[in-house]
């Protein structure tokens, strides 16, 4: 049977995250990606230049209209930019029994703000409960407590297990903007585990958390358990970013490698 995991997302006009990045992902690790648009957003490798949202109505249709025909066996959450929209999303997902990953994209990699303010009580409240995992980088996990970003792991502990407290059955809290050569994510939940990697020295990173929720949002979908799933996602991610140069896109934050491990070592 055809596994199929489906994506809540904003369009990244440049191919490099949201939608188009999970789709891709979806794709590279085997399983059949079906979506759901949330925002049109106007980016390159630079900047985000504009955003429009959609009707939390068509949104609502979409999920509808997804679920009710396609077997879905995982979700990934991605770019929301409205209180109404949230609820949109939640109220469409509620009761499906569903693993979903929540990436609670709040600021592009420029420093555009995707997440409006006001809207970050609703993802708290309606959201993170129905979170089989969530998937915070350091700045988002500050901003969902109200608290200064981690300086440290012990710090970033802590606030995973706050954010725990708040609904979802485990957090990743990624170590992505932490400084030194060495990336650690910390997995809480029923288990804890921790995964590092050597820092890659590239700019090209644009869509790198995008691309872990869904590849995590693959595993589930495949019948992993999460760690296996954020495992599985990780080494993934670590490949893509690893060949992320043999792609030239753009002139600025270009993407990672999404199908690194069928193209050329150019392309």
């Amino acid at each position: 049977m055809t596994t199929i995991a489906m994506t809540i997302a904003g369009s990244d006009s440049g191919g490099g995250a949201g939608i188009q990045a999970d789709l891709k992902t979806f794709s590279a690790l085997g399983c059949y990606g079906a979506s759901v648009l949330t925002a049109i957003t106007a980016q390159n490798t630079r900047a985000v230049t504009a955003v429009q949202a959609l009707p939390p109505s068509i949104v609502r249709a979409q999920i509808e209209a997804v679920l009710d025909d396609l077997a879905v066996r995982a979700v990934k959450i991605g770019m929301l930019g409205s209180p109404q929209l949230i609820r949109a999303v939640a109220e469409g997902l509620r009761g499906r029994g569903l693993p979903v990953v929540l990436d609670p994209v709040m600021v592009a990699k420029s420093g555009d703000r995707l997440l409006a303010a006001e809207a970050t009580d609703a993802l708290r409240t309606e959201l993170m409960p129905l979170a089989s995992i969530l998937t915070p980088n350091i700045p988002e996990a500050a901003d969902l407590l109200g608290a200064a970003p981690a300086a440290d792991l012990a710090v970033r502990e802590v606030q995973g297990r706050a954010l725990l407290a708040l609904g979802p059955t485990w957090v990743l809290m990624k170590g992505g903007h932490a400084p030194g050569p060495v990336c650690t994510d910390l997995l809480l939940g029923p288990e804890q585990h921790q995964l590092t990697a050597r820092r890659i020295a590239t700019r090209n990173t644009h869509g790198t958390g995008c691309t872990l929720s869904a590849a995590i949002a693959a595993g589930l979908a495949q019948g992993r358990t999460v760690p296996q799933a954020v495992i599985l996602a990780h080494g993934y991610l670590q490949g893509a970013i690893a060949a992320a140069d043999g792609l030239r896109v753009g002139s600025g934050h270009g993407p990672v490698h999404h199908f690194h491990a069928f193209w050329g070592a150019t392309a």
